[in-house]
C-alpha cells in the first residue's frame, strides 16, 4: 500500500550520487512540489543493498533515479522495479550505450571516476580557494591572475556566481561597481574575453536590496534601496562595460547555473 505523505525520490549510486541528484533537482524546478524529499543512497555495490533500497521506495510510493556503471547492478534494479511496480530512471545507462554504439568503444565501468583525485579535482580546489580569498574586490592584484573577472553593482549575485564558476575549475574574481569609484587600473590590462559585465532590471534589483535590508533590520528608505539610485548604478555600470568592450549578461530571473553556462560558452 502507498504510505507516502511526501513526494519521495531515491537517488541510487555506486559513487556519491551527485550526478543523479543534479538531474532530479533540475527537474523538480519544473514542478511546484513543496513536500518533495530526496534521499541519497551512496556507494551501493551489491544486490542486497539494492533490494532494501527498492523496497523502501515501494513502501513510500516514490521512484528511484540511479547512476550505476556496473551492468549487473543496473539489471538488478530494473528487475526489482518490475517486481515492486515502481519507476526506476537510469541516468547514465543510455548515455554510456550511445557512446559505445556511436564510437565503437566500451566504458571503464569503474564507480566514482567523476570524483577521482586528478588534475581536474585539484584545479577545482585551487579555484575555490582563489574565489574565497579574493571575493568582492579584496585584492585588485587578483584581477591579473584570474580566469574570469565579474563586474557588477551590489547584490547582483557576483559572489555565488564566482563560487559556482570556481567549482567548475575557473579562478574567478569579482569586483563591485560603484559610480563614486573608478575601477582598478588592472582591469584595463586584462586580456580580451575574460571580463564579464553583469546587469539586472532595476525593479528586480530593488526587490533584492529591499529584502536584504529587511533581513538586516534596516529601514528601506536608505538611498541604497531606491529605484533612482539603482538606475544610476546600472547606467554607470553599462557605460563602463561599453568602454571596456566586455560581454554583458542580464541576470534578471536567471539561475546561477544558467548564467555560468553563458559565461563558459563565451570563454570557449
Amino acid at each position: 500500500m502507498n504510505q507516502a505523505s511526501t513526494h519521495f525520490i531515491a537517488i541510487c549510486s555506486d559513487s556519491i550520487g551527485e550526478t543523479a541528484e543534479a538531474v532530479v533537482q533540475a527537474t523538480l524546478r519544473q514542478f511546484e512540489l513543496e513536500d518533495a524529499e530526496i534521499k541519497r543512497y551512496m556507494n551501493v555495490r551489491d544486490e542486497e543493498e539494492l533490494t532494501e533500497l527498492m523496497e523502501e521506495v515501494a513502501r513510500r510510493g516514490g521512484f528511484v533515479a540511479y547512476t550505476l556503471v556496473q551492468p549487473e547492478l543496473r539489471e538488478v534494479i530494473r528487475e526489482e522495479a518490475v517486481r515492486l511496480n515502481i519507476r526506476a530512471v537510469d541516468i547514465m545507462g543510455p548515455m554510456m550505450q550511445a557512446f559505445a554504439d556511436t564510437f565503437n568503444d566500451y566504458p571503464k565501468r569503474l564507480p566514482g571516476l567523476l570524483h577521482r583525485l586528478d588534475d581536474t579535482y585539484f584545479r577545482r580546489v585551487e579555484a575555490m580557494e582563489f574565489a574565497v580569498q579574493y571575493d568582492d574586490g579584496k585584492d585588485v592584484s587578483a584581477i591579473l591572475k584570474a580566469d574570469i573577472i565579474l563586474l557588477g553593482v551590489s547584490r547582483i549575485s557576483k559572489t555565488p556566481l564566482s563560487m559556482f564558476l570556481a567549482h567548475k575549475g575557473y579562478k574567478t574574481v569579482n569586483y563591485p561597481i560603484v559610480p563614486e569609484m573608478s575601477p582598478p587600473s588592472q582591469v584595463q590590462e586584462v586580456k580580451s574575453g575574460t571580463i564579464i559585465g553583469l546587469t539586472m532590471e532595476p525593479e528586480h534589483l530593488l526587490k533584492i536590496r529591499s529584502e536584504r535590508l529587511k533581513v538586516m533590520g534596516l529601514p528601506n528608505e536608505v538611498q541604497y534601496a531606491t529605484l533612482e539610485r539603482i538606475r544610476e548604478e546600472i547606467d554607470y555600470a553599462l557605460s563602463l562595460y561599453e568602454r571596456l568592450g566586455c560581454p554583458v549578461i542580464d541576470v534578471t530571473d536567471k539561475a546561477i547555473e544558467e548564467t555560468a553556462g553563458l559565461i563558459t560558452n563565451l570563454l570557449k
